[in-house]
């Protein structure tokens, strides 16, 4: 039985009509891994370690991308200023794929901090040539300190949430400082992709949304790798009588 699309064909038999890429052309086995390579790291850079060609290949057979993904409902996007390929999902479609891995309320607070520093240095100029932020983990934890009026993750968890978002193409950590416990941290232009303006304004519709009399949590999950985050809101099972309900009473805290 054919596994491949007639253009996956094409482009490993070197009969793509759109050109080859320069260089030895691609195996079989490279294709579906530079595939696998972006339904699973969504944000990838032409620095990304450990993924072949994935980024080249993108970048020679865009059109290919583009069409395979489309089809699986992500919109494939291509900066040749940041040196990055990565997998969007368009807000304006319903979604079906599979179950939504939930990010604890720590996780996307981190996220939303690293897009709001980002933000903020392209508002004072502060961005690198290729859409990159730098600062340190000390600036993250005291940005995320006044934007919640509230403690941030312990040092320990910071990092293993900050490695979690490298996977992706959020930011890249930097080997820390041992004597003054702080570690550099360049934000990448992926955190635009997974944290789209949708999202953002969608959270701050919620945040001035008026309770109405319920207790309300907000669930923040990211696609099978992760993807862009979606939310709702949900309300908390009914208290028994003479219980007051709390949002921290549901286990684990999704946003």
């Amino acid at each position: 039985m054919q596994r491949e699309t007639d253009e996956f064909r094409d482009i490993v038999d070197g009969d793509w009509a759109g050109g080859n890429i320069a260089g030895k052309r691609p195996s079989a086995e490279e294709m579906t891994r530079s595939l696998q390579v972006l339904i699973t790291r969504q944000c990838v850079y032409s620095h990304t370690a450990g993924i072949g060609r994935t980024y080249e290949l993108v970048r020679a057979y865009p059109t290919f991308y583009e069409r395979y993904f489309g089809a699986l409902g992500y919109r494939l996007e291509v900066s040749a200023r940041d040196q990055m390929v990565a997998l969007a999902v368009p807000g304006d479609e319903p979604r079906y794929d599979g179950v939504f891995e939930r990010l604890r309320k720590d996780e996307t607070i981190v996220l939303l901090v690293l897009r709001l520093l980002w933000e903020e240095a392209i508002a004072a100029h502060e961005m690198g040539d290729a859409g990159t932020v730098e600062t340190t983990t000390d600036a993250l934890v005291d940005r995320i300190e006044s934007a919640t009026q509230g403690p941030p993750p312990e040092e320990n968890r910071l990092l293993d949430i900050l490695r979690r978002f490298q996977r992706h193409g959020a930011a890249r950590l930097g080997e820390r400082d041992r004597v003054g416990r702080v570690s550099p941290l360049t934000i990448l232009p992926g955190i635009a992709t997974l944290v789209p303006d949708s999202y953002v304004a969608d959270l701050m519709a919620w945040v001035e949304t008026p309770s109405q009399g319920v207790d309300s949590g907000l669930e923040a999950g990211v696609g099978p790798n992760p993807n862009a985050v979606e939310i709702e809101r949900t309300e908390p099972p009914a208290a028994s009588e003479g219980e007051a309900g709390r949002p921290g009473d549901r286990g684990r805290p999704d946003v």
